[in-house]
């Protein structure tokens, strides 16, 4: 196998495909990423059995063939080449490839094709195209909410459900719950259902993110997805599991509405919270025309700032999570902020001006 690339070429390649590689697992091939050499063209593939990126690299193929390349390394060198063209060159039945580039010239120790894992097969009949804007911008608000704890896999997914004209997505780790509801144009002939875990979604939202194209194309099968955007595809599969019933969740009525200037109520949440540390809830106390935010630890100290809001009930203070309501602030995008709230102790709504997203986040008790 021989081809020759642009250093430039590589190292996007590298980058986009090693997202997919594992860096833990005591299986030495899956530290290592496919590079297929046919006529048609060059690929690279890289997968850690829980998602695959499969991308090609501009290039010339001079002799086809297929092996697997340690990713790691491989891309340490191709960053710090010179911008010349790039020689990867495997004589017949060596376990070794050279990689050449200018007066460089690395040998390195490859394994064969026939070790790396078989990708799944997808049905193109079965896919659907959905506007690529919308969709990233609904995974990139929604997915901080999925859990991270693997005992209960199926919070850390991300449902999705795409319509016609919307997509739906609903993320929660027990603490929080975030649903976005989007206006998308899509292919899909009858509405689809799928618990994607949130770190593909993550992924394919930073893979999207640097492409031109203005869909993306989408095969789920009945345990695996796929995702295209421009040249790239990423895999993975899907969550067996029943998500939690959202709806149930959302209280059908709040006893307040506080509408708060996004910019200034995140950057008093960012300021105050440096003091809320170690589990330390940051304290929002609601009075006549007054809201002050303070945080304290043991061994930092305390903070306070207030800010004028349009209240008017009785004296209300609630404790939350500090990561977790800057997150909820930071999602709604543009406009006002609405915080809904019913008592110290019950779940508070947070939602934009004119905007189909709502976080809901639970109070943590507060100590005298």
């Amino acid at each position: 196998m021989k081809i020759t690339t642009a250093k430039s070429d590589l190292m996007e390649a590298f980058g986009a495909v090693n997202r997919a590689v594992s860096s833990r697992s005591s299986i030495q091939v899956l530290s290592g990423v496919l590079l297929e050499a046919k006529e048609d063209g060059i690929l690279l593939s890289g997968t850690d059995m829980e998602i695959s990126i499969r991308t090609p690299v501009r290039g010339s193929v001079v002799e086809p063939g297929s092996l697997v390349l340690p990713a790691r390394i491989v891309a340490d060198i191709a960053k710090n080449l010179a911008p010349r063209e790039v020689v990867i060159d495997q004589r017949p039945g060596e376990n070794q490839v050279d990689l050449r580039a200018g007066e460089s010239e690395f040998v390195l120790r490859v394994l064969p094709a026939s070790d790396f894992p078989q990708l799944p097969v997808f049905p193109a009949e079965e896919g659907f195209t959905v506007d690529r804007k919308a969709f990233l911008e609904t995974i990139d608000r929604v997915s901080p909410a999925a859990s991270r704890d693997e005992t209960r896999p199926v919070l850390t997914g991300v449902l999705i459900n795409v319509a016609k004209n919307a997509v739906k997505m609903v993320a929660t780790d027990s603490y929080r719950l975030s649903v976005k509801e989007t206006v998308a144009q899509s292919s899909v002939k009858e509405k689809t259902q799928a618990i994607v875990p949130a770190r593909a979604l993550v992924e394919l939202s930073r893979l999207g993110a640097g492409t031109g194209a203005d869909e993306i194309t989408v095969i789920p099968t009945e345990n695996q997805i796929l995702f295209q955007v421009g040249e790239i595809w990423l895999m993975s599969r899907l969550i067996d599991g029943q998500f939690p019933n959202y709806r149930q969740l959302v209280p059908e009525t709040f006893e307040h509405e506080i509408r708060l200037d996004r910019e200034e109520f995140l950057d008093v949440i960012k300021r105050v919270g440096l003091l809320a540390q170690k589990s330390a809830p940051i304290r929002l106390h609601f009075s006549a025309h007054t809201l002050t935010v303070s945080a304290q630890s043991q061994e930092l100290g305390r903070a306070q700032e207030s800010l004028p809001v349009q209240y008017d009930g009785d004296d209300l203070e609630i404790g939350f999570n500090p990561e977790f309501l800057e997150a909820g602030v930071a999602a709604i995008r543009e406009g006002d902020v609405y915080l809904k709230l019913i008592s110290p102790l019950r779940p508070g709504l947070i939602k934009g001006e004119a905007d189909d997203f709502l976080y809901l986040i639970m109070p943590i008790r507060l100590s005298e």
